[in-house]
């Protein structure tokens, strides 16, 4: 089985990546200007009351799902995108769409179905960018990770995040509000009429990139915030725990559109006024990218956040200031102890995510007294590392589901 999920991974990899070559080449956003984005489809809007419990299915439609472009595998028998309730970082009930996957494959293992909440990693700011619309015109590169997984006969939910599909900023690189998403749409697919889900069903959780810090965030909060999910397990890649660090890397290189999404979404968590720590073309971007899919990065390859900010210094500085150090501070992961065993892979030779970063969070971990596996490899650069981490993760699952219990690692780290 995870020979024929590992060449059909490498199979989809190509197709991707010929896809997003040129996506890319074409571009979608006139550079410099911010657009107004085209409405959303009525699926997507928010009643005005929300359901009483996070979690909760707000609507459900059945949804056409192309795992590749060509369409040539067919997992899913149970395709639905959903609009459920979850908690932004203030506390506040707020509508986030999503995606639930039931495959074709019977379930063959002890007990209920599982399954894995998997976080995406960076889709972009615009609403056009949700993985649940993405999913219907075969480009959502999470394909890629959740293949093995529907072989194996898991289901999977997918997240779309605060604002992304839905009204308001996308709040990427926000902590709580990306780990709340990721419980509450487990939640509800638990609750989903036809899936054969229940709360009875033992849970994982995935993510790489930023996923990986939504899983990761998601694994921290479980006890305290959904402590009904049965989790028995996460994986998680690349995890960017410290933004600070991450931010530095990225500045000027091919990859700073992430700096950008990151400063615009958490300047809308917080209600930030970004104006008076931008010039003009920084005011121009910010709002450039808020209309931007991951597939547009090239738009900003290569700029340095100095020449941005109203008084030319670097965003690595800006974020070192109040009120930007006390926001970042937040955003780091690694503070609270996993309650279930955690798989962290991490490539030596991420170019966006520095492996020290990755490294240091599980250390914190194994502090704590969680039980880790800090598992590194030697992937090429950031987007090769979502490959091992794909591969580990189908006989981690495997074990965890069937009671097995982690060896853990920490001596090593």
């Amino acid at each position: 089985m995870l020979r024929r999920a590992t060449t059909s991974l490498v199979t989809l990899i190509a197709a991707t990546l010929s896809i997003t070559s040129a996506v890319v080449a074409t571009g979608t956003t006139a550079a410099g200007a911010a657009v107004d984005e085209p409405p959303r489809p009525a699926f997507y809007e928010a009643p005005a009351t929300l359901p009483p419990a996070d979690g909760d299915v707000i609507r459900s439609e059945r949804m056409s799902f192309l795992l590749d472009p060509l369409d040539a595998t067919s997992l899913v028998r149970n395709a639905q995108r959903v609009l459920y309730r979850t908690t932004d970082r203030t506390g506040e009930a707020i509508a986030a769409s999503g995606t639930v996957l039931v495959p074709n494959a019977p379930w063959v293992g002890v007990g209920s179905r599982p399954v894995i909440g998997y976080a995406p990693g960076t889709q972009g700011m615009a609403d056009r960018c949700a993985p649940s619309r993405l999913f219907s015109e075969g480009i959502e590169y999470e394909g890629i990770g959740i293949e093995g997984l529907l072989l194996r006969g898991y289901a999977v939910a997918m997240p779309d995040y605060e604002g992304l599909g839905t009204a308001g900023v996308h709040t990427y690189m926000d902590r709580v509000s990306q780990g709340h998403a990721t419980l509450d749409v487990v939640r509800a697919a638990q609750r989903l009429p036809g899936t054969g889900l229940s709360s009875a069903s033992p849970v994982g959780l995935m993510g790489y990139s930023q996923g990986g810090g939504a899983a990761a965030s998601a694994a921290e909060l479980a006890a305290s915030y959904a402590p009904d999910l049965r989790v028995r397990g996460a994986v998680v890649g690349a995890v960017p725990a410290d933004l600070s660090r991450v931010a530095t890397t990225l500045d000027g290189g091919l990859y700073s559109a992430f700096a950008f999404f990151a400063l615009r979404g958490l300047s809308a968590s917080y209600d930030l006024d970004l104006s008076p720590y931008l010039n003009a073309r920084g005011r121009a971007t910010s709002d450039q990218v808020e209309q931007e899919c991951v597939f547009d990065l090239l738009d900003h390859a290569f700029v340095r956040s100095s020449t941005l900010s109203a008084d030319g210094r670097p965003m690595s500085e800006l974020m070192a200031r109040e009120p930007f150090r006390s926001i970042v501070e937040a955003q780091r992961i690694g503070t609270i102890r996993p309650a279930f065993p955690v798989l962290v892979t991490h490539s030596t030779l991420d170019d966006v995510i520095p492996y020290a970063v990755g490294r240091s969070m599980a250390r914190s971990w194994c502090a704590k007294g969680a039980n880790v596996r800090f598992s590194p490899n030697l992937a090429p650069l950031h987007v090769g590392g979502i490959v091992p981490q794909t591969a580990e993760a189908l006989p981690f699952f495997e074990a965890r589901f069937a009671g097995l219990p982690q060896v853990g690692n920490c001596w090593l780290l």
